[in-house]
């Protein structure tokens, strides 16, 4: 059947501004058509739209099984999580689970679970923290797993980056608490060598390095955006009772400080207060105050912290910090269980305001 001319023409543009649209949409993909965690001004994006990051500790990760790992991530996209924090270098209650070993070279097993929870939430729409810790070097003989030196810390950066190539919805944080003055200290000099060879690796990839339990001054923003050249500000607030009432106030310092320096970077609030810490059991209103502060203030991100009780002999409930026998949604109590019930409402009311 011959085909009229004016018809011809109208299949063919039809046909080429389809193939263009094709090829803007990879252009927006992961290198494997993945999900894509970027950066648009203070806030995140995920491929290409500005998202709000909703996550949870996950800190023993590796340690969990695939069912675990499947149950847990089903029902926190139903809860409207959307990121999880998981340590590369995590040992603790007798089980060390780390991708790495203490000269920063892959573990197999637990490298090839990274890869695979990495993995996981790309299918998902999810973005995994992927945290680096430092120790002193006396430790390296004494079974500790985080990484003691500038040596072990730079091939730990090789090493995570090349594992996890083929995905853009993870970011790495150099070193937890990297300003606190004991094992996890790391120099802001050491820190600018770590940030240029991930970016050396891949230049793509979003990098950090992690405060601790303070908020943050002029000095420390500067240090961490100016000197270390991270491409954002990963707080840890502090924790006692009046913390969560304080968070969007602080939220707002910050961003103005950011603003009268003349720069521009996410605040991810990366590890607030937990229950099983200390004396102050913090309840759900609570936390769900502390992320509608995160909100209002201007924040990028905000994590539910969880992590094991300090007031019981064993740790348990051990939560995030022990997933070898029981999944993370399997340990949290009544308290935080209405947390994450609550959470997508939260986010609702900030989606649409007041």
């Amino acid at each position: 059947m011959r085909i009229a001319l004016p018809w011809l023409r109208i299949i063919l543009v039809a046909l080429l501004f389809a193939a263009a649209q094709g090829e803007f949409a990879r252009a927006d993909d992961g290198p494997d058509g993945g999900t894509v965690l970027g950066i648009a001004k203070d806030r995140f994006t995920l491929d290409g739209q500005p998202t709000f990051l909703t996550g949870i500790s996950y800190y023993a990760g590796l340690g969990a099984s695939e069912e675990s790992v499947r149950r847990d991530l089903d029902e926190l996209q139903q809860f409207g999580f959307n990121w999880l924090r998981v340590w590369a270098t995590w040992d603790s209650f007798g089980e060390n689970v780390s991708a790495l070993d203490a000269d920063g070279k892959g573990r197999e097993v637990y490298l090839q679970r990274l890869q695979s929870l990495v993995a996981e939430c790309d299918r998902r729409n999810m973005v995994v923290d992927v945290t680096l810790a430092r120790s002193r070097p006396s430790n390296k003989s004494a079974g500790s797993f985080h990484l003691p030196d500038l040596q072990s810390h730079q091939q730990a950066v090789r090493t995570i980056i090349e594992a996890l190539k083929p995905h853009r919805n993870w970011y790495l944080d150099l070193a937890n608490e990297r300003d606190v003055g004991d094992d996890r200290f790391v120099p802001v000099d050491e820190l600018k060598q770590l940030r240029q060879l991930a970016r050396d690796l891949d230049s793509t990839l979003l990098v950090t390095a992690s405060f601790g339990g303070h908020d943050l001054t002029k000095t420390d923003i500067r240090d961490s955006l100016q000197s270390a050249n991270s491409d954002f500000l990963a707080v840890h607030r502090p924790r006692h009772a009046d913390s969560p009432r304080q968070t969007e106030a602080r939220t707002c310092e910050v961003l103005k400080i950011l603003s009268e320096m003349k720069l521009t970077a996410p605040v991810h609030h990366q590890e607030p207060f937990r229950r099983g810490y200390a004396n102050w059991e913090p309840a759900a209103s609570d936390f769900l105050i502390d992320l509608r502060g995160a909100l209002q203030g201007g924040a990028a991100g905000w994590c539910f912290h969880n992590g094991s009780t300090k007031t019981t002999s064993d740790g348990q409930p051990r939560r995030s910090f022990d997933l070898r026998l029981k999944r993370l949604l399997d340990q949290l109590d009544a308290e935080e269980l209405k947390v994450l019930q609550s959470a997508k409402a939260v986010l609702s009311e900030a989606d649409h305001g007041p």
